[in-house]
C-alpha cells in the first residue's frame, strides 16, 4: 500500500482502521502458534524420561533453555526483516518455517535410538518460532496510529504470548490418545505401564500452521512508507534509549518468557511428589492475557509509571517464592509457591504492555530533540519507523531470557542443590530495572514526567 496515513483521522475511519484491524487478527493466531512451537520443549523434556530417554536432568534444562537461546537470536536478524521484505511476505515464510521443528520432534521422540544431539538441533530450530515474534510486532507497528500503538501491539503480543499456555494446556490432553491413528505413529510405552503419543506434540501443530500460512499470503499487506534499508534501520544501535529499554523489557518479557519456559520442569523438581504438571499452563495463561487486558492502562496513565510499579511487585512476588521453596529441610508449599508465580506471570504480562508503549512516546521526543527543525511528516516517519525497529529489537534482546532463567535453574540446583540462588538474582535484577525506570524516565525531570502528567489530568 504506497497511501498509508493512520494519523489522519479521515482516512482511519474510512480505511485505515478495517485494514490494520484485518492483518492485527491475522497476525495474532500466527504468532500464537509461533509461540507454541517455540516453547513445545517445555512440555516435551517432562516426559522424556518417561518413554526410555536418560537425559540427566541439566541435560534436560539445556533442552527446555536452547529454544530460548536460537529464539532470542534469530530476533535480531528477524527485527530488520519487515522493512525489507513487507510484512505479508514475511509472516508467510516465517510461519511456515516452523513446520520444520514441528515435524521433526514428531519423529524423533519416536524412535528410541534418537541421540541426544538431534534433540539439540531440534530444540535449536524451535527457535523459529521466538524469533517470529521480532518482526510479528514490528509489522504491527506500523499499521496504527501512535494513540492506538499500546493497545494494538499488547493485543498482539499478548494473544500471541497466549500460545505458551494453549501448548502447555494441549499437548499434555493430545499426547494421551492416538489423535492422527495410523499416519500419527505408535505410542510409547511409559514408566508406570500407561502409554503416551509424544510426537502428537509436533504433529499437533502442523495443519494450524499451514492455515495460518495461506491466511498471511492472501490476507496481509504491505506498506511502502515501512520500507527501509538495514542501513536506516541500524541507526537505532546509536540510539541511548534504545539499549536503556533492551534491560527494562528483558525484565518483563524475558522475565514471562524464561518462567514459562521453565515453569513445568520447576515444579517437577522442586514439588516431586505432586504430579501438578496439568497446572503449568496456567502461568503463560495469566501472563499473556494480563498483556492483552492491561495495555490501556498505560495508554490511559503512562507506560513509565505502570512500569516502575511493575518492577515493584515483580520484587515482592519473587520474594514470595523463595519463601514457599522447600529450602533448608522444609517440604515447602506448593500452594504459596504457585500463587507467587501466578501473580509473577501476571505482572510480566501488563510490564511487557507498558514497556513497548513506552517506546514510540520515547522515540517521538527523542526525534525531536535530535533534529531541530525536521518538517513534522519527516520526523513523524522517522520516528515511527526507529520505534518499530527499537520494539523488534528490544524483543530480541529480551527472549535471551527464555534461555537464561530456565539453565540459571540448572545451574543452581547443580551448584547448589536449590532454584534459591538463581531467584534472588532475579530479584536484584528487577531491583536494578525498577532504580533505572525511575532515575530516567518518571522522576520529576525524567523523560517522561511531563508527558504522562499531561496524560493522568486529561485522563482525570
Amino acid at each position: 500500500m504506497t497511501d498509508w496515513r493512520p494519523e489522519d483521522s479521515q482516512f482511519w475511519k474510512q480505511d485505515g482502521a478495517r485494514i490494520a484491524r484485518r492483518n492485527l487478527w491475522i497476525s495474532i493466531p500466527a504468532l500464537l502458534l509461533a509461540f507454541s512451537v517455540w516453547m513445545v520443549w517445555s512440555v516435551v523434556v517432562a516426559k522424556l524420561p518417561a518413554i526410555g530417554f536418560a537425559f540427566t536432568t541439566d541435560q534436560l534444562f539445556w533442552l527446555a533453555a536452547l529454544p530460548g537461546l536460537s529464539g532470542a537470536t534469530l530476533r535480531i536478524f528477524y527485527s530488520f526483516m519487515v522493512p525489507i521484505f513487507g510484512g505479508r511476505l514475511w509472516t508467510t515464510l516465517s510461519t511456515a518455517s516452523l513446520l520444520l521443528p514441528a515435524v521433526g520432534i514428531g519423529f524423533a521422540v519416536q524412535n528410541p535410538d534418537t541421540p541426544y544431539s538431534m534433540f539439540l538441533i531440534l530444540a535449536l530450530l524451535c527457535g523459529f518460532g521466538g524469533g517470529n515474534f521480532a518482526s510479528s510486532m514490528a509489522n504491527i507497528a506500523y499499521f496504527y496510529p501512535r494513540a492506538q500503538k499500546g493497545n494494538a501491539l499488547a493485543l498482539n503480543a499478548g494473544l500471541g504470548n497466549l500460545g505458551v499456555s494453549v501448548m502447555q494446556f494441549l499437548v499434555p490432553v493430545v499426547i494421551t490418545a492416538g489423535v492422527f491413528g495410523a499416519l500419527g505413529g505408535a505410542p510409547q510405552e511409559i514408566s508406570d505401564g500407561g502409554r503416551i503419543w509424544l510426537q502428537n506434540a509436533g504433529f499437533v501443530w502442523v495443519p494450524f500452521l499451514v492455515i495460518a500460512t495461506v491466511a498471511a499470503w492472501f490476507g496481509m499487506n504491505d506498506i511502502a512508507d515501512a520500507k527501509a534499508t538495514l542501513s536506516d534501520q541500524l541507526q537505532i544501535l546509536k540510539r541511548r534509549q534504545n539499549w536503556i529499554m533492551c534491560i527494562l523489557y528483558t525484565g518483563t518479557f524475558g522475565s514471562f518468557i524464561g518462567y514459562a519456559a521453565g515453569f513445568p520442569l520447576l515444579m517437577k523438581t522442586q514439588f516431586p511428589e505432586l504430579d501438578m504438571l496439568h497446572l503449568a499452563f496456567l502461568g503463560p495463561l495469566v501472563g499473556a492475557l494480563s498483556r492483552a487486558a492491561t495495555g490501556w492502562i498505560s495508554d490511559k496513565w503512562g507506560g513509565g509509571r505502570v512500569t516502575f510499579w511493575t518492577f515493584v511487585g515483580m520484587i515482592a512476588a519473587v520474594y514470595g517464592v523463595l519463601q514457599f521453596l522447600p529450602l533448608g529441610g522444609s517440604e515447602g508449599n506448593f500452594w504459596g509457591f504457585f500463587a507467587c508465580f501466578m501473580a509473577l506471570f501476571f505482572l510480566t504480562g501488563v510490564g511487557n504492555a507498558s514497556t513497548f508503549q513506552m517506546i514510540p512516546v520515547i522515540m517521538r521526543r527523542e526525534v525531536a530533540r535530535l533534529n531541530p527543525g525536521q518538517e513534522d511528516n519527516a520526523a513523524r516517519k522517522q520516528s515511527e519507523r526507529e520505534a518499530s525497529s527499537i520494539i523488534a529489537f528490544t524483543s530480541a534482546i529480551a527472549a535471551y531470557g527464555a534461555f537464561f532463567i530456565p539453565k540459571s535453574y540448572g545451574t543452581s540446583i547443580a551448584a547448589t542443590g536449590g532454584p534459591a540462588a538463581a531467584l534472588w538474582a532475579f530479584l536484584t535484577f528487577y531491583v536494578v530495572c525498577a532504580l533505572i525506570t525511575f532515575a530516567v524516565y518518571t522522576r520529576k525531570g525524567g523523560i517522561l514526567h511531563d508527558i504522562e502528567r499531561g496524560q493522568t489530568t486529561t485522563a482525570a
